[in-house]
Order: structure tokens, then sequence, then C-alpha cells
């Protein structure tokens, strides 16, 4: 049922920005443009937020699912 919800939010919040945290503690933010069911996630204009004032832009990128510990809509 958590995944039935999960997948709601993600349809949601394709073409808007999402916040996303991993297993090694990078949080990464871009713009949701697809995903899978194993929530393989595909971002553009991405890029790892070190703090509030500072990010490195990544561009496209894909995160694999197994990495991922939260995925926010922002």
């Amino acid at each position: 049922m958590s995944s039935d919800v999960s997948v709601k939010v993600l349809s949601k919040s394709l073409g808007n920005t999402v916040l996303v945290k991993l297993r090694n503690g990078r949080m990464l933010r871009g713009l949701l443009q697809g995903y899978d069911q194993h929530m393989n996630l595909v971002l553009e204009n991405a890029e790892e937020v070190i703090d509030e004032n500072s990010a490195n832009k990544l561009g496209t990128i894909v995160v694999r699912g197994d990495n991922i510990i939260m995925i926010s809509p922002t």
C-alpha cells in the first residue's frame, strides 16, 4: 500500500523539482523527468546540495533506486 502512495507522489512530481536524500548522506535536487518500478530516477538540471548557500551542478543524471532513502517534492 505504501508503494501505491509513493507512485502517486512521484507521478504528481513529474516535471517538478524534487529533493532526494541518498544512502551516503548526499542530497540531490533536480527536475524529475522520469522513474521506473525500481524507483530509479531521471533528474534534469540536477545539483548536489552542499549547504543552504552552495551546490554542485551535475546536469542530467540517473539515480539508482536502491541508493535512495527519501524523495520529497519541494
